[in-house]
């Protein structure tokens, strides 16, 4: 067995496991509304989404947001434009990889509000065509 030293063992935070479990919720919710997931955590060299799902005849692109509760604001109200495009980024590596299909896409965000120990979530909302593909990108 080799060991690398360079390699930090993997320790997730509160957080992460409140979104790990946020993102369980958001695909289940997704698939009992006719959606069907087709990858979960997508990485490029842009960064990661979420869900990549159909849902019709339209590819999604779904962004989870989970919180414990809407104190500080809704969840969706964290998809600033910064994000928008950073979301934008991924979806375009990921078209690329089709090798870039005549295909409809759009842009969700599912909320989940769910306290820390809860099982099932308190609330998750979707909203669908939430963004359009930032600028200066085109498809």
């Amino acid at each position: 067995m080799r060991f690398n030293w360079f390699r930090r063992p993997k320790t997730t935070t509160a957080k992460q496991e409140l979104g790990a479990r946020g993102e369980e919720a958001a695909a289940k919710y997704l698939r009992r509304h006719g959606y069907k997931v087709l990858v979960r955590g997508f990485r490029s060299r842009a960064g990661e989404i979420d869900i990549v799902a159909r849902h019709k005849e339209w590819l999604v692109f779904v962004e989870v947001k989970t919180r414990k509760s809407e104190q500080f604001g809704v969840p969706s109200e964290a998809v600033d434009a910064k994000k928008q495009r950073h979301i934008t980024k991924v979806a375009l590596d990921y078209l690329r990889l089709l090798g870039y299909p005549q295909v409809r896409f759009r842009f969700d965000i599912v909320e989940v509000v769910m306290c820390n120990d809860a099982k099932k979530p308190d609330d998750i909302r979707l909203y669908q065509n939430a963004f359009d593909l930032s600028e200066p990108y085109i498809y």
